[in-house]
């Protein structure tokens, strides 16, 4: 991934320094210039040193010779090491021909040094700066037990930097579209969206907690009831969740709020945003992007985040198959489900543990597992080929050579279980991408979504009811959609939004259908239904994962290479060493006592 830099920027020279080191060339040669910076690397060529001094835009050689410095300065240099902190002064000259370096901006010249001055001498680093082309990474954990030289390397520092001018890109952007910035708080009152909500004690009010933000949801909801009319915020937001490596337990996200809005006014803005976020970025995003309900997305693809670089589908072959000679097919069709599956052009030539990587996927998918036949010259082979007759593989369309993947029972089960076997075909196959920037809009979520017979918002519960169901809220909820949108790139979800319940009535009766009293309602929401019933406008927002779009526009693998100091899998920040433990003194202060793991928890008193 290539984006545009800030290295050749120029800086307002300091006291200490002339200018920055990325932007220098050959027009610059025969000027004198002051240069800071860490000793990436020194050579001694018999009394001639060459140091590659480096800073945050760059690295330029320095050399230091008798003709140039003095004895003193050619002693420091002498004993430079790795990451000493240095101030060099010289004049800007042209390398000869044969010694230019095509790889390096600063390649044409070097600073030919007549003084040096050693600002401060670094230990041995505990893990390498400076990598070769063929070099390895340490493991992630030293890195990020080193975070402070981790970040030294150039990747992270251009993946900040690319961060950086984004996120300025955001506020001028929504600024030109009358966008007020509002900060909401960080300590605030728990209320269920989904996740745990981290917990914070109250001192001064005993046996109360806070809660620290999971998003800024209902405070920008309040603001439109204020008349703010268009609310931004760079919200740093909070999940007690498990991790991956796409999520972080705090994390920044785009959020914004707006009244008197439709869906259309909303995608519009972020269209245009990404197009502006993209081209910083040096990617293609180009409006209007493609629109898909939900429900046809988790038809053609399984899932409602599809990567739409490949244009393979699932298809429906209940009909076909529900009369096959088998109990399992016959059984998922008599049971309410479907039989489903994919038609792999020249799936065939995959190997049997290729095909078991494909059944690992499903299972951890959450599927049972995978049912799959070759078509060949004179029938089929596998599993699921002692049951179909020719008229099936005719029916499916697969000539010989393809694969047919199949999985059979309640969408719920076979919609994630098809679109893992899905990624995992593309993997296998190594089919060529039909595009490499896939934008999507997924519309019209369902507004709740059962599990173990309990109802959740699929979204969240401030959703608003698609009008032409809404009636339906009471006797048939499930059925009920919310005007609601995901923005997807890639298959990877940047963001998420609706349009808002801006009823204070229809609020309370969404609230009591995931099964919340009035009590608990009022407990939990009243000062949201307060601000409602003041006046509310229509409103709707979205909320994009700033973290998220940096990692998929650079194509990095994890969320830890565009933050700065992120935590691990485990919630853990290895460089700072939290979380820790505290004094049973401090906890006393926050009226709180430590329940040790090791230790038998006491009995309580009634």
């Amino acid at each position: 991934m290539t984006h545009s830099d800030d290295s050749s920027r120029p800086v307002s020279a300091t006291s200490l320094r002339t200018r920055e080191i990325g932007g220098i060339r050959d027009e610059d040669a025969g000027s004198r210039l002051t240069l800071t910076g860490w000793v990436h690397r020194r050579r001694d060529l018999g009394g001639l040193f060459f140091v590659d001094l480096r800073d945050r835009s760059g690295i330029v050689q320095v050399s230091f010779g008798p003709d140039t410095i003095d004895a003193e300065g050619l002693e420091i240099v002498r004993d430079l090491g790795a990451e000493d902190v240095i101030r060099v002064e010289g004049e800007v000259t042209l390398r000869p021909p044969e010694a230019r370096n095509p790889e390096m901006a600063t390649g044409q010249v070097e600073i030919r040094a007549d003084r040096v001055e050693l600002l401060n001498a670094a230990r041995t680093p505990a893990i390498p700066v400076f990598r070769g082309p063929e070099d390895e990474l340490p493991s992630e954990e030293l890195r990020l037990r080193h975070r402070h030289l981790d970040l030294r390397r150039e990747e992270l520092q251009s993946n900040l930097r690319l961060r950086h001018r984004l996120i300025l890109a955001v506020r001028n952007y929504f600024d030109r579209l009358g966008f007020v910035e509002v900060e909401t708080p960080i300590l605030t009152k728990p209320t269920p969206e989904g996740a745990r909500d981290y917990l914070v004690p109250s001192r001064v009010h005993p046996g109360e907690f806070y809660a620290l933000p999971q998003s800024p949801q209902i405070y920008k909801q309040v603001l439109m009831a204020a008349g703010f009319d268009r609310y931004l915020q760079i919200a740093r937001c909070f999940r007690d969740e498990d991790l991956r490596a796409d999520r972080q337990p705090e994390f920044t996200q785009i959020d914004l709020e707006a009244s008197f809005v439709e869906a259309d006014d909303l995608l519009l803005w972020i269209e245009g945003l990404m197009e502006r976020l993209a081209e910083i970025a040096g990617i293609e995003a180009h409006p209007p992007f493609q629109r898909m309900s939900w429900a046809e997305s988790m038809d053609r693809f399984g899932s409602d985040r599809p990567d739409l670089r490949w244009s393979l589908e699932l298809s429906d072959w209940s009909e076909l198959m529900g009369s096959a000679d088998s109990n399992i097919l016959r059984g998922a069709v008599d049971g309410g489900g479907r039989i489903r599956g994919l038609r792999v052009e020249g799936g065939a030539e995959l190997s049997r543990r290729q095909i078991e990587e494909i059944e690992g996927a499903v299972k951890a998918a959450g599927a049972p597992g995978l049912l799959w036949a070759k078509r060949t010259d004179g029938g089929g082979s596998g599993p699921l080929s002692r049951w179909l007759e020719e008229e099936h593989f005719e029916g499916t369309g697969a000539a010989e050579g393809d694969l047919l993947l199949v999985a059979a029972g309640d969408d719920r089960i076979t919609s994630p279980a098809l679109a893992a076997a899905r990624g995992a075909v593309i993997r296998a196959l190594e089919l060529p991408k039909e595009r490499e920037h896939a934008w999507l809009w997924v519309m019209d979520f369902p507004l709740f979504e059962e599990d173990d017979g309990e109802l959740y918002a699929n979204h969240h519960p401030f959703v608003l009811p698609h009008p032409d169901d809404a009636h339906r809220l009471a006797d048939d909820p499930l059925s009920v959609r919310g005007i609601a949108y995901d923005l997807v790139y890639n298959g990877s979800e940047l963001g998420s939004g609706s349009l808002r319940i801006h009823d204070a009535e229809l609020q309370r009766t969404v609230l009591r259908t995931l099964g919340l009293s009035d009590d608990d309602v009022d407990r939990k929401f009243g000062f949201l239904l307060e601000a409602l019933r003041s006046g509310a406008p229509p409103h709707g927002g979205i909320a994009l994962g700033m973290d998220r779009i940096v990692k998929d526009f650079l194509g990095v693998a994890s969320l830890r290479d565009v933050i700065a100091f992120p935590k691990t899998t485990a919630a853990r920040a290895l460089f700072e060493e939290a979380p820790t433990p505290r004094s049973d003194e401090e906890l006393r202060e926050l009226h709180l006592r430590a329940i040790r793991k090791d230790v038998e928890r006491p009995a309580v008193d009634p």
